[in-house]
């Protein structure tokens, strides 16, 4: 047996499954192997793997480890792996490739993952890619490209089965077996005429049904759709909401352009998720991630806000000034300041969080604040009640002053109290003025 045998046996037995499971040992072995050029082990390995899987794995090479390794998937492959790459690792791939590797490449990747990949890329490998693609491809690129960035339009994809009303089943299988491999997904046809969406029909209808039923005895009519201008966000919710696999983008003339796939809307909650914490922490969002972002970028997405958050706490300093005599008076009361501040803060920030939950989820609407007032005020009377009874109780026994501990404990009810209502209002109003929400969230509703 040679060496290149020996190596497949290994792989297939062992150390295959620790590649796919992500195992450093089984890393390194990946590496050794395209050192030793045992590429007949390495193919069979990027054969068996799943296409995420393996643009991670690819994620920890060198670049020429990563143009060598690229060039051993399994064709078929090849585009999806791609897709999951990062924009580095997409960049250097594109320098790399030849003009036919890069065609091929083109002409086996979906119309949405090409513009993503534009969006990202440097200008002179754009120029590059649009004079490689066909005339055709060009304009539809140019058009997706000119949707509103965060739109429907610009996340969407026009490769799409479309059917025809008087088709039949038989014949609608047969167009699907004839178009379906360069589509982006087949298990929701849609039925246009002159460009009209009229109706959409499932995989699963046209399979278990009779080949001589015409197309529009099966379809359906109330489609849900949003227009190619709608907020990617709001896209997204509909997906939650109506358990879509797909949904059809029509133009404002009611014609179809394209349709946003499920793992593209996946895409749109994780940005819009990671989009949220970083506000909700007082950050300015990045697009990129925590080590592709620069020491430098990340103190510029963190310094206006904590500039801001600093010099509204002057408010709270002020108030404080007012009360000097107090405080020189009775110089105990100096100390219960922090818990007093820190206690309305953290009940303030319980009831931003979720509000700001409830608003994104739909759950919550600006016409509900009076609703909401209401409710977190009573729910304001029982914690400050409870934590007023505790801490002046502690006061009391630590102290033996009931007179401060009631003082203390009135105070302690205020507090949270308008925190809590602060706290609610705020999102709420943030909504209201088209701002987002998550802003008002536990760094500032703690300042303030």
């Amino acid at each position: 047996m040679d060496s290149g045998a020996s190596s497949y046996h290994i792989c297939g037995s062992i150390d295959k499954n620790k590649i796919m499971r992500g195992n450093y040992h089984g890393q390194r072995y990946f590496i050794k192997l395209l050192a030793q050029r045992e590429f007949k082990a390495v193919r069979s390995i990027l054969d068996v793997m799943n296409e995420v899987d393996i643009a991670s794995l690819l994620s920890t090479l060198s670049d020429k480890e990563l143009a060598l390794a690229f060039r051993l998937i399994p064709k078929d492959k090849a585009a999806e792996v791609f897709s999951n790459m990062d924009t580095s690792m997409q960049t250097y791939l594109v320098t790399m490739f030849t003009e036919k590797e890069l065609k091929e490449l083109l002409d086996d990747l979906y119309m949405d993952d090409t513009v993503d990949m534009l969006e990202e890329l440097p200008a002179n490998l754009v120029k590059r890619i649009l004079a490689t693609v066909s005339a055709s491809d060009r304009s539809m690129i140019n058009q997706l490209l000119n949707y509103p960035e965060d739109s429907a339009g610009s996340i969407m994809t026009t490769e799409y089965v479309d059917l025809r009303e008087e088709m039949t089943v038989g014949q609608a299988m047969a167009h699907i077996k004839k178009t379906g491999i360069h589509k982006e997904t087949i298990y929701t046809c849609y039925i246009t005429e002159r460009r009209k969406l009229v109706g959409i029909v499932s995989a699963k209808d046209l399979m278990t049904t009779d080949d001589d039923v015409p197309i529009k005895d099966l379809m359906e009519t109330e489609i849900i759709s949003v227009y190619t201008h709608a907020d990617q966000e709001q896209v997204a919710q509909l997906f939650t909401k109506y358990d879509l696999l797909a949904l059809p983008v029509i133009d404002l003339d009611g014609r179809m352009v394209g349709i946003v796939t499920f793992d593209d809307a996946m895409d749109v909650m994780v940005d819009e998720a990671t989009e949220d914490i970083t506000k909700m922490a007082a950050i300015n969002p990045s697009e990129k991630t925590y080590f592709e972002t620069s020491v430098l970028q990340h103190a510029k997405n963190r310094i206006p806000w904590l500039l801001i958050l600093m010099f509204t706490s002057i408010i709270t300093g002020t108030i404080i000034t007012r009360y000097e005599n107090a405080f020189a008076a009775i110089p105990l009361l100096v100390s219960f300041i922090p818990m007093l501040m820190d206690t309305g803060g953290n009940c303030g920030s319980q009831s931003s969080t979720l509000i700001i939950r409830g608003l994104a989820l739909n759950e919550i609407r600006f016409r509900d604040i009076f609703k909401v007032i209401f409710k977190e005020f009573r729910i304001a009377l029982i914690v400050s009640v409870v934590l007023a009874f505790a801490n002046g109780l502690r006061i009391f026994l630590v102290y033996h002053d009931m007179k401060l501990a009631v003082v203390i404990g009135l105070s302690l009810i205020a507090t949270v109290i308008l925190s809590k209502l602060i706290g609610c209002v705020l999102p709420l109003a943030a909504k209201k003025v088209h701002l987002d929400p998550a802003i008002m969230a536990a760094p500032l509703i703690t300042t303030l």
